[in-house]
């Protein structure tokens, strides 16, 4: 089988130095670029801490992708960059998998749609961990026999994003099964602003940020007399490995954008 040639974006960050050792675990697959404003003109084996790759950095995805024969863009930026990097990879007839979370629905949409318009695919996913995609469809299932319910998400402190696209994920999923209401004392009071979190459909998120977390997530059902808590945690990065590694498999045989990991899993 041909190996399949892929850029990482973002790749002298954590998540993406960590997708580098992904792939050098693959036989399937070959990196042949980097993107990422630091290193620019550098082999990836020139650069401490990453892999034996001799790939080249760029920092900027048109140039790279005019230079270099890619496959798949794996992006692992920050939402601006991310979305650029994916309408590029997209026009390209580049296959985008992407980690980055915080894209608004108008950019989401623009992008389905290019994807759809270019009959190529595309993967967008809040959470690359498959034990956080399961816990999603568990709180979705959970929703319909437990209406009330509150959902906190905790993650490092150098996270840009407040909640976390796995949490607004979580919600939106588990709003499919739950008519809106408004949660708590009809007459509550915040003495303290934002101290019963974003409201969502009726529903609660909070958000910590901590040094020492990595990624975390509670969806707490309330009912008469009991409670139920569907918990997920990364402690490591790596944990987001083996849900990109599914996505770049199957995102070659897509012809349209998947948003969420849980329709390729669930299939």
């Amino acid at each position: 089988m041909d190996q399949i040639k892929v850029v990482v974006a973002g790749a002298s960050g954590k998540m993406g130095s960590e997708a580098l050792r992904m792939i050098k675990k693959h036989s399937d697959l070959s990196l042949v670029a980097c993107i990422d404003l630091h290193h620019k003109g550098k082999r990836v084996n020139e650069i401490d801490g990453l892999p034996d790759f001799d790939a080249i950095f760029y920092d900027d995805i048109n140039q790279c992708l005019a230079e270099v024969e890619a496959d798949v863009l794996i992006d692992l930026t920050s939402p601006k960059v991310g979305y650029k990097h994916t309408k590029a990879a997209l026009l390209n007839n580049v296959r985008p998998v992407v980690g980055t979370t915080g894209f608004t629905t108008e950019q989401l949409d623009e992008l389905t749609a290019l994807a759809k318009e270019k009959q190529i695919g595309a993967v967008i996913a809040p959470n690359f961990a498959m034990g956080a995609v399961l816990m999603m469809q568990f709180a979705k299932m959970a929703a319909k026999y437990f209406p009330d319910v509150e959902i906190i998400e905790k993650h490092h402190d150098q996270k840009l994003d407040a909640p976390s696209g796995t949490a607004v994920k979580t919600a939106e999923l588990i709003q499919q099964e739950r008519q809106a209401k408004q949660q708590g004392h009809p007459n509550e009071h915040e003495t303290l602003d934002g101290a019963r979190g974003a409201d969502f459909d009726g529903m609660k998120i909070h958000s910590v940020r901590l040094p020492g977390l990595v990624a975390h997530q509670e969806v707490i059902f309330g009912g008469p007399g009991e409670n139920l808590t569907i918990k997920h945690d990364s402690f490591h990065r790596e944990s987001f490995m083996s849900g990109i590694k599914f996505a770049i498999d199957h995102v070659m045989d897509l012809s349209e954008l998947v948003y969420g990991l849980e329709y390729l899993m669930l299939d």
